[in-house]
């Protein structure tokens, strides 16, 4: 009677997770708030944790992100990458992908590729290389980024004090382990990618278009030229305001003695990491304002910031329901999975990597399944190991930046397959997955 129970609990949570990401936006979290109504009022369960931790860091490094967007200082980093691009198309396949990846990293969000994907299309098409294959690993190297990235979501759920941060694992353990994993990845996917497809004269498709003139070799150069142009004189000094930020956070995350400390009912209490990214990131938002000359209005009708407000929506509804699903009945998974998965490790970053795909967001998924990996028993280090699988949703291509990498694809070499997921990012996205896991496998073992 009780399988019974929690597997109809079960049929529930996946089927407003479907609901909610079918919906999109806000759908996620509001959905998945009906699944903790649903749980809490009709089974009796008690709710979950609210990630509240997670919620913040989101709201302080989006605005951060917002402040540095309204000042420019997006279009400056742009125009400086497409400089350094332009320098090197030979090497487009590697440098592309290596760019967006280190955008999100420091950023915290893949939507930052939006400004690089059509830079790197135009570069690789005038270089006379197929644009799909800087143009797949690019996508997924941004996705990449954010596992591993000391101001995304996704890190900062894992870090916090009711997840891995309470388990000894800080932040200069994901750097440590996620960096150098998602770096070797994108380069063995980026040296696969160079032999896949026919060259990009021989194209079909690209010949096609060609003759019908959609490809224009002149507009292009000067599109380019414009995108290289930066108006805004004080971009640049928001730009090192933001970094500034970054290094802060890295710092502190990596050196906790440097954090505060506070005398607490007679207990000696050191700044928490989440509170030290929120108080960090905020103050900085200030300083690009000030300094980037940047108005406030524009930075919350920005996209940046549209899109951060999406995700902590999603982890709200979505990550409480997954809390008091897991939680709620974590009896019954110790009982009849504990020791498969223990025994077998991976099985549960292929459970990350479903998951992921259902949820669209990294964040989410760690709030969902971690409390259960943790729950289970699953090494603290290992789950660091396993966290770029919760990239999972490039396999399903109708993620923002897979269709916005094809739309900007003006050749038509980054496509769709006739059966759906025969799509261009499939390879990138299993290589640079398994990879990255089995790299991240090798550093916890050596170097701890």
């Amino acid at each position: 009677m009780a399988t019974t129970i929690v597997l109809i609990q079960l049929a529930i949570v996946l089927a407003l997770i479907f609901i909610g990401a079918r919906v999109g936006g806000i759908g996620l979290g509001i959905y998945g708030m009906v699944g903790v109504f649903i749980l809490v009022f009709l089974f009796g369960m008690h709710p979950g944790k609210i990630p509240v931790d997670v919620m913040l860091i989101i709201v302080s490094v989006i605005t951060a992100t917002a402040a540095l967007q309204a000042a420019g200082g997006l279009d400056y980093l742009v125009g400086l990458a497409a400089k350094f691009l332009r320098k090197h198309p030979d090497r487009i396949t590697y440098y592309g992908p290596l760019t967006t990846w280190l955008f999100c990293l420091v950023a915290g969000t893949a939507h930052t590729s939006y400004s690089l994907l059509p830079i790197i299309s135009e570069i690789a098409k005038n270089s006379k290389i197929r644009p799909e294959r800087p143009m797949t690993v690019a996508t997924i190297a941004a996705s990449l980024g954010i596992t591993g990235s000391p101001m995304s979501a996704a890190t900062a759920a894992v870090i916090s004090t009711d997840l891995l941060g309470g388990k000894g694992i800080e932040l200069k353990d994901i750097l440590l382990v996620c960096i150098p994993a998602s770096l070797i990845a994108i380069l063995v996917s980026s040296f696969v990618q160079n032999f896949v497809g026919k060259e990009l004269e021989d194209d079909p498709e690209y010949q096609r278009r060609v003759k019908a003139g959609i490809i224009n070799p002149e507009a292009d150069a000067k599109a380019m030229e414009q995108m290289e142009s930066n108006p805004n004189k004080y971009a640049k000094y928001s730009v090192f305001a933001f970094l500034l930020g970054v290094v802060m956070v890295v710092v502190f995350g990596s050196v906790p003695s440097l954090r505060p400390s506070f005398e607490v009912n007679g207990v000696r209490e050191q700044l928490s990491m989440p509170e030290t990214i929120e108080i960090i990131m905020m103050s900085i938002a200030a300083l690009i304002l000030i300094i980037g000359r940047a108005d406030v209005k524009k930075a919350v009708s920005g996209s940046i910031f549209g899109a951060g407000m999406n995700a902590m929506v999603s982890i709200f509804g979505i990550a409480w329901m997954g809390d008091t699903f897991f939680n709620g009945n974590i009896d019954f998974f110790k009982e009849h999975i504990a020791d498969v998965v223990t025994q077998y490790p991976f099985l549960f970053s292929v459970a990350l990597f479903i998951m992921s795909i259902m949820l669209f967001s990294q964040a989410a998924t760690v709030r969902t399944l971690y409390p259960l990996g943790i729950g289970l028993g699953i090494s603290p280090l290992a789950l660091v190991a396993m966290f770029p699988a919760v990239n999972g949703y490039f396999f399903i291509p109708n993620y923002p930046t897979e269709v916005a990498a094809i739309n900007f694809d003006r050749t038509g070499t980054t496509r769709i397959g006739k059966y759906v997921l025969n799509h261009s990012f499939q390879l990138s996205g299993f290589i640079t997955t398994f990879v990255s896991i089995g790299v991240g496998y090798l550093i916890i073992t050596f170097l701890y």
